[in-house]
């Protein structure tokens, strides 16, 4: 498709002006009454720009994103509203503004134009749809990178259009529909994302389906948002909601269709996903750079298509290594994606993972991806994410797993690792927390976990869990003792403060030869135990670090380290 044959293309795709556009509340909001209500705000915006849309209300942000086309004026969509991503937005843009729903919102003194959603115009019945340049700067999308630092994507009206126009056929096959006219959208991701503005605000305006106004985030504020709008239904959110979402067991409303971004999503979600809700549920797969340029059928297919007649080929970068680039239909020009992909054919591929989370350990070849996948596979582990740490034992960097898992320990998340990943990736520590930091959008980025990982270990009180194994050939048992063999106290001791040693920051608390304060042997540890070290730094002037050692259901030893300076 050429997307420069058009000089000219309409604020709203082809669709009844006078059916639902969008819901708020549970109250429809028509095609005419969206029409009024952009003229209206329109009216009220600066000449000059570009316009920040920090709406948090969808309609309210839709309002915003029609007005500024109307004014010629391009969308900033950032990823949140911080100072430091608001004050880089200003940097030579003198005349930059915002528009804004919520009066709450600290906007770091850049000038806003206030959206009231609920404050509607009056209708124009014979109000035609405005067009817009097709090759007009619509929206800049800006993603943190590892630096944190916004980048700004831009995307002309006609990319936005077309990237809508060569998803919907696709969805509305999927859902035996002929259109997704009448569809009702609801949505858990921002609008300011690209796969939020995608998949909400965008395909009720140009695909003809209508989305609800608001983003719920709890699972019961889901369940409200579904049952407010009627049937057919979509659900469009990420894997980390969704799991959310089943796990707090409430009963949901029947669904059409759940559009998921791509993320450690496994085959078995998906399928508890569609026997849950009853809908059809579809990955959807791109960048922010690319726009979505596939999906797939995750509970029948690891296969993703190419939408439209857009193609994926592979090339070799200056440095001699692969890439992905995808091409043709909407895509302005050839995109090379951050992944790693196994190609069947020129429209249809499978993801193996991420190209900057490629990991190595002892020789081997892994992606983070990868690991993440199959630990959130795990029964009982409700989120998880794998980390590789910057130091190194016994020459090797061992790789870290966080686990959200209540029910389970240590021992148990290990053993199904080990029937699912190579030796080398088995995580010899697992560190149980509340929460993972998840973005909105459900990304778990990099910079953020590796952050989160520090604060976790940093010895702030937080307990560390740490996993041994006893040989069952240790030279040790042929003294202790003949029969009856054990493990003495002085080596359990020796592995205590070796894992100890293991957390940079508790190793740095105690200093290499550390006092013992007290310890309380209770229960023998026998050849080929499974040893469980949890490690608590304590608060206050002591800076100790006190440890138990579990084996099985028995307590096998506890005490605690004081650093020499401390010696009582």
């Amino acid at each position: 498709m050429n997307t420069q044959s058009a000089a000219l293309l309409p604020l709203l795709g082809a669709r009844d002006l006078d059916a639902p556009l969008a819901w708020r509340a549970g109250r429809a909001i028509s095609g005419r009454q969206y029409l009024a209500d952009v003229a209206q705000f329109a009216a009220q915006l600066p000449e000059r720009g570009p316009v920040v849309n920090l709406c948090v209300d969808r309609y309210a942000f839709a309002i915003g994103l029609g007005a500024a086309l109307l004014r010629g004026l391009p969308s900033l969509l950032p990823p949140d509203a911080r100072q430091d991503t608001l004050d880089r937005l200003r940097e030579g843009q003198p005349d930059v503004f915002a528009v804004a729903d919520d009066h709450r919102l600290d906007v770091h003194g850049i000038s806003v134009v206030w959206i009231d959603p609920a404050a509607h115009a009056t209708v124009d019945p014979a109000a035609a749809v405005p067009e817009m340049v097709s090759a007009m700067h619509a929206v800049s999308l800006l993603t943190s990178g590892s630096t944190g630092v916004p980048q700004p994507h831009a995307k002309s009206w006609h990319t936005l259009v077309y990237d809508v126009a060569a998803a919907v056929p696709r969805l509305a096959q999927l859902l035996g529909l002929p259109s997704l006219a009448g569809l009702n959208l609801v949505t858990t991701v921002p609008v300011q994302h690209s796969y939020g503005l995608e998949s909400s605000a965008l395909l009720g305006m140009l695909g003809g389906a209508a989305f609800d106004s608001s983003r719920p985030f709890f699972p019961a504020d889901v369940a409200a948002s579904l049952a407010s709008v009627p049937r057919p239904r979509a659900l469009v959110t990420t894997p980390f909601h969704l799991k959310n979402l089943l796990l707090a067991g409430i009963e949901l409303p029947p669904v059409d269709l759940i559009l998921s971004a791509t993320a450690p999503l496994s085959p078995q979600l998906a399928v508890q996903a569609e026997q849950a809700t009853g809908a059809v549920l579809i990955e959807i797969y791109g960048s922010t750079e690319s726009g979505q340029v596939a999906t797939r059928h995750t509970a029948q297919s690891d296969v993703w298509h190419a939408l439209g007649v857009i193609e994926v080929h592979v090339e070799k970068d200056e440095g001699g290594d692969e890439r992905f680039v995808f091409d043709g239909d909407f895509i302005p020009q050839p995109t090379p994606m951050a992944d790693m992909l196994e190609l069947i054919d020129a429209q249809h591929f499978r993801l193996l993972g991420r190209a900057n989370d490629l990991i190595h350990v002892a020789g081997r070849r892994s992606s983070l991806g990868h690991l993440n996948f199959h630990l959130n596979s795990v029964p009982g582990v409700l989120d998880g994410a794998f980390w590789l740490p910057d130091d190194v034992t016994d020459g090797v960097v061992r790789p870290i797993a966080f686990v959200v898992a209540p029910d389970l320990d240590a021992h148990d998340i290990i053993a199904a690792l080990r029937q699912r990943l190579e030796p080398v990736f088995v995580p010899r520590r697992v560190v149980h927390v509340a929460s993972l930091p998840h973005e909105g959008t459900g990304k778990l980025t990099a910079r953020a976990m590796r952050e989160f990982a520090l604060a976790q270990i940093a010895g702030d009180g937080t307990a560390v869990q740490v996993t041994r194994e006893v040989p069952m050939d240790h030279p040790v048992f042929a003294g202790h003792f003949p029969g009856q063999p054990l493990l003495p106290g002085a080596l359990l001791l020796s592995e205590v403060l070796e894992a100890a040693h293991s957390v940079p920051a508790l190793a740095a608390r105690l200093g290499l030869h550390p006092t013992l304060a007290v310890v309380k042997f209770s229960a023998p540890v026998r050849p080929g135990s499974a040893l469980v070290i949890e490690l608590q730094s304590e608060e206050g002037a002591a800076r100790g670090v006190r440890f138990e050692v579990r084996c099985g259901d028995k307590v096998a030893a506890n005490g605690r380290w004081l650093p020499r300076t401390n010696a009582l």
